[in-house]
């Protein structure tokens, strides 16, 4: 088997692998509270759902960043040309810079929360948060990756499907900008939905590479 195949099959198994964990991760946590003290007794209430659900994220997003290096390392039709190359290191480095972000809430915030220490809660929360954004910019690069493959003449999925997952990438970024830069409530039930089908998208796309043939995914 061609070394392009082999990587590609490979990046698509791992891409599986974390579209389903993060899936089931965001159904489990749900929007986020716009009020802080709330957000801190849900954590405090739920806490080792909380911590599982974070680890099971921090994982999941290990596993985007590990396909993103094996798809840019590749030399396939996935990284022809300069906005797919890009997305797929704005996919990577986001992945790594939200990862943090799933390990801090997994273990200090809710350490926190459980304790009612507001004052170490508040500053983690902070920290979380900011690194979180990541997940932002994972959905844009996805919505360009999906838009990619909507236009390719060798498309691994539906055309359909991929101008959906575009749609979901871009709504997934307006619910986070929404929900926590302007705290806009509906951005983040928006955020939750529109990530979770982008994900069933890149579940999808992920099995599909795993079966290409060759023709399929060489440049």
């Amino acid at each position: 088997m061609p070394p392009t195949t082999t990587a590609v099959r490979v990046a698509g198994a791992w891409l599986a692998v974390a579209s389903s964990l993060l899936m089931a991760a965001l159904l489990v946590h749900g929007p986020l509270h716009s009020d802080l003290g709330d957000q801190m007794q849900k954590v405090a209430d739920e806490a080792t759902a909380w911590s599982v659900i974070h680890w099971v994220s921090a994982a999941s997003l290990s596993l985007y960043a590990v396909t993103g290096l094996i798809v840019l390392t590749s030399r396939s039709r996935l990284v022809g040309a300069w906005p797919t190359m890009s997305a797929w290191a704005v996919l990577t480095v986001s992945a790594l810079w939200t990862m943090t972000t799933a390990v801090a809430e997994a273990t200090v915030v809710t350490n926190a929360a459980v304790a009612g220490d507001r004052e170490i809660f508040e500053a983690w929360w902070a920290f979380a948060e900011g690194k979180a954004s990541g997940i932002a910019f994972l959905a844009l690069a996805v919505a360009v990756i999906a838009g990619d493959e909507a236009q390719s003449a060798e498309r691994a999925v539906p055309t359909w499907s991929s101008w959906a997952a575009t749609a979901a990438g871009v709504a997934s970024f307006a619910g986070w900008a929404l929900g926590r830069w302007f705290g806009v409530d509906f951005g983040n039930l928006l955020w939750v939905a529109s990530s979770v089908l982008m994900n069933l998208w890149t579940l999808w796309f992920g099995l599909a590479l795993m079966r290409s043939r060759a023709s399929v995914i060489s440049e």
